[in-house]
């Protein structure tokens, strides 16, 4: 693992205990990170990304993992907050949830997702997914700022 991939730094918004440890634990496994923030709701989420010192965190985020169900605010009110903002529109943001409702879908994608993957509910193929995923977003994906 190069000090590259070490420090790129995760943050996964998810209520479900479960569903964030196989996550974090996934995307260890794979060697992509090991600097995972796990939030349980959307209010969390903006705080950290909109409150004080927020500057110096939003530098060091690579990907934001975002469930779409929180409690207090739902993924769907975070996702137009962070595109909204300068400093975090260009934040390449997955909604890694259940709903397969094509509402939910279409209206991620409207408020600019760049991602929706629906978790499946067998555990080892939720961390297949969630491996292929952050091999994606986290070493092929290029990032302005990357190839310089």
């Amino acid at each position: 693992m190069t000090n590259s991939t070490r420090d790129m730094q995760v943050v996964l918004v998810e209520d479900n205990t479960a569903d964030a440890e196989l996550t974090i634990d996934a995307l260890r496994e794979s060697h992509i990170t090991t600097n995972i923030l796990w939030l349980k709701d959307g209010a969390e989420a903006i705080e950290l990304l909109f409150g004080e010192p927020a500057a110096n965190i939003i530098q060091g985020i690579k990907l934001v993992l975002l469930d779409l169900r929180l409690p207090r605010v739902n993924g769907l009110d975070v996702l137009p907050r962070i595109r909204s903002e300068h400093s975090t529109r260009r934040l390449p943001v997955v909604m890694l949830t259940s709903s397969m409702e094509e509402s939910d879908l279409v209206q991620a994608y409207n408020l600019g997702t760049n991602s929706y993957l629906v978790k499946p509910v067998d555990a080892d193929s939720f961390t297949q997914v969630v491996k292929e995923m952050g091999q994606y977003w986290m070493l092929l994906n290029k990032a302005p700022g990357d190839l310089k």
